[in-house]
C-alpha cells in the first residue's frame, strides 16, 4: 500500500518566499502595494480584462458584486443550485431572494435553456458558475440579459486560464469573481479577485473595496482629500498574499501543463470504465476549453459513490464529493418553492473528485487508477 494520497496539496512554485521577503523589505504590507499592482496588471494584460482588483477571497469579490448591482430586499437573483454557498450567500446578505436553476443534463453548469422561465420583473441578475473551469454557454445567457435588462455575474472561482470560444472566462459578464484558495490552480492560501468588465462600476468598485472611501482616488492625486462617500468594507488582501500569488502567476504555464498531464492520465486510464458504462467522464462542450482545475467521475448512484469513497480511503486515497444542492440545504429548503431540480440532485449524489495537484506523481496516478478499476471490477 502506498503512502497517503491527499485530495489536494498546496504548491510552492519557487519564488514565493523571495517575493514575500521583498514585500517586507519594501515596507508596505497592507493592501494595494507593489505586488498587488503587479498581479492586477498581469491579469488585465494577459486576459484583456477591463479592470481587476485583488480581494481577500472570491466570496468577498461576490459580495462586492452584490453591492455594485445595488441588490436590495425584494430583488431576485437567478443562480444554479449546484454550487458553493458563497455564490448566492453574497446576495442573500443584501436581502435578495435566490431563484435556483437546474444544471444541464450533461454537466453541472446552469442549464441555459431553463433560465428564461425563471425571470420575473423582480429579477436583478443572473449568476453563472463555470464549474471545474468549464464554461457555461454564455451567448444565450447574454441574450437573455439584454432582452430583460439584467446583469450577468460570472462566478469564475475555478476558471482561471479557461475560455468560452476565444473569450477568457471572467471577461464576459458585467463582473466576475475568481478564487486563489489553496485548492485552485494558482493560489495564495486565501485570496480572490473581482473583474469589472462593465465600466460603469469601475470607480465605485474601488470605493466599496476601500471601506466606502475614495482613498484610491486620493492616492492617484485625483482628489485633495478622501472621505466616506459610499457603503463598503475592507476587501483588500495583504501584500504578503499578493507576493505569494505573483510567484504563482509567473509559473502558471508550468502549473497548467502539469495539471493537464494529470487530467489526461486520468482520462486515458479510466476510459475503459466509461466504455463499459460503469462511470461517466466530465462532459466538455465544443465551446469550452479545459483548464484542468479538477478531474471528476460520475458514479451511477449515491450508494456506489459512498462505497467507492470508502474503498479508496482504505487504500490511502482521499477522493471527495462536492456540492450539495442549495435548494435543499438546511438554510434554504423552507424558503424554496420552485420546481424539482433533478440534474443538480444527481450531481450532488454522483460526482466524485479525484486527487489533482502539481506534485502528484505518475506512480501515484497509476495507483489511484488501478484501485478504481479494482473497485468496479469487483462490484
Amino acid at each position: 500500500m502506498t503512502d497517503f494520497i491527499p485530495f489536494n496539496k498546496p504548491y510552492k512554485a519557487g519564488r514565493e518566499f523571495e517575493y514575500i521577503s521583498e514585500a517586507i523589505n519594501r515596507g508596505h504590507l497592507s493592501g494595494d502595494g507593489y505586488f498587488t499592482r503587479k498581479c492586477q496588471s498581469w491579469f488585465e494584460q494577459t486576459y484583456k480584462f477591463n479592470k481587476t482588483l485583488l480581494t481577500t477571497s472570491c466570496t468577498d469579490a461576490l459580495e462586492m458584486c452584490a453591492l455594485l448591482t445595488n441588490t436590495n430586499p425584494g430583488d431576485e437573483i437567478i443562480a444554479p443550485s449546484y454550487t458553493f454557498v458563497s455564490t448566492v450567500n453574497a446576495f442573500v446578505l443584501r436581502g435578495a431572494k435566490i431563484i435556483f436553476a437546474d444544471s444541464s443534463p450533461l454537466h453541472p453548469n446552469i442549464d441555459e435553456t431553463q433560465i428564461e422561465k425563471l425571470i420575473t420583473p423582480k429579477t436583478k441578475a443572473i449568476v453563472v458558475v463555470h464549474y471545474a473551469g468549464v464554461a457555461c454557454n454564455m451567448n444565450p445567457i447574454l441574450d437573455l440579459a439584454r432582452k430583460y435588462n439584467l446583469y450577468v455575474i460570472e462566478d469564475a472561482a475555478q476558471a482561471i486560464d479557461s475560455f468560452y470560444y476565444d473569450k477568457p472566462l471572467g471577461g464576459i459578464g458585467d463582473m466576475a469573481a475568481f478564487s486563489f484558495h489553496e485548492t485552485k490552480n494558482i493560489i495564495c492560501g486565501e485570496g480572490g479577485m473581482i473583474v469589472i468588465n462593465n465600466k460603469q462600476f469601475e470607480k465605485r468598485a474601488e470605493i466599496i473595496r476601500e471601506k466606502g472611501t475614495n482613498r484610491s482616488s486620493f492616492f492617484r492625486g485625483e482628489v485633495d482629500k478622501y472621505g466616506w462617500v459610499d457603503v463598503g468594507s475592507s476587501f483588500l488582501p495583504s501584500e504578503l498574499l499578493a507576493a505569494y500569488l505573483y510567484a504563482q502567476i509567473e509559473a502558471i504555464t508550468d502549473i497548467q501543463k502539469k495539471r493537464m498531464h494529470i487530467w489526461k492520465k486520468y482520462f486515458d486510464g479510466l476510459a475503459s470504465l466509461v466504455q463499459s458504462e460503469k462511470i461517466k467522464f466530465p462532459f466538455m462542450p465544443t465551446y469550452a476549453t479545459n483548464n484542468a482545475h479538477m478531474f471528476y467521475i460520475e458514479c451511477r448512484n449515491l450508494d456506489e459513490r459512498t462505497a467507492l469513497v470508502k474503498y479508496l480511503k482504505s487504500q490511502n486515497i482521499l477522493a471527495v464529493f462536492h456540492y450539495l444542492s442549495l435548494h435543499k440545504s438546511p438554510y434554504y429548503a423552507s424558503q424554496y418553492n420552485g420546481d424539482d431540480l433533478p440534474n443538480a440532485d444527481r450531481f450532488t449524489d454522483c460526482i466524485l473528485r479525484l486527487p489533482l495537484y502539481y506534485e502528484l506523481t505518475d506512480s501515484q496516478l497509476e495507483y489511484i487508477i488501478h484501485h478504481i478499476h479494482v473497485f468496479f471490477n469487483d462490484n
